[in-house]
């Protein structure tokens, strides 16, 4: 028995340049800005135009990113331990075309670090829903438009976002359960909180420097 194998346009993957092109020439100035890493597509975009530049990305012939295949936050606030002077909160999306075989990260930034919003993806590609509630349970960023945007990880009565820089090591409250009340009652913290990262000491030279 024999088989054959026949090749297609999607077999070879497009090289990121190409795509850079292709992705600029279907969003326009809804691009913030587009670079290419590691061989690797990101586009930035601005909150008021996130929602309608996913649905481009999904629809445009040149595009064709059918499936979100990743979706979270990130805290700037503490980049690279240096200060930054930009947004704080950013929802970051991967997203893949099977037809075409490419892929592209887009980045957004929540325009208010007190209240951070951005639209819902999870209309565009449903399988956003359980990412955006994880992102909203850890970093707190409410994504509109969501349906049942609720904590994932977390308990109910969880206080705070534990994925924020500025979330404390041990939390804010811990839980034990009561006998006598017979359920599980919150209490404020009682453990002290300590640096624990352990002090490296290398030789001199130490892999070679001089």
């Amino acid at each position: 028995m024999s088989f054959v194998v026949s090749s297609s346009a999607s077999d070879v993957a497009i090289h990121p340049d190409v795509l850079k092109s292709t992705i600029a020439a279907v969003l326009g100035d809804k691009a913030r800005r587009i670079t290419v890493a590691l061989a690797e597509v990101t586009i930035v975009v601005d909150a008021a135009n996130y929602l309608g530049v996913m649905q481009t990305l999904r629809d445009a012939p040149g595009c064709k990113f059918e499936q979100l295949i990743d979706l979270c936050g990130v805290d700037y606030s503490a980049y690279k331990d240096e200060a930054w002077d930009g947004l704080r909160y950013c929802v970051v999306s991967h997203l893949i075309s099977v037809s075409l075989n490419q892929r592209v990260r887009v980045k957004v930034f929540c325009p208010d670090d007190d209240f951070p919003v951005v639209d819902s993806v999870m209309h565009v590609w449903s399988g956003a829903n359980w990412f955006e509630r994880e992102a909203f349970d850890l970093f707190g960023i409410v994504f509109e438009g969501h349906n049942d945007l609720r904590r994932i990880l977390t308990d109910y009565g969880f206080v705070g976002h534990p994925f924020r820089k500025d979330f404390p090591l041990s939390g804010h409250v811990e839980m034990r359960y009561d006998a006598e009340r017979r359920r599980v009652v919150y209490e404020p913290v009682t453990i002290e909180p300590r640096e624990i990262t352990p002090r490296i000491i290398r030789e001199d030279k130490y892999g070679g420097r001089k």
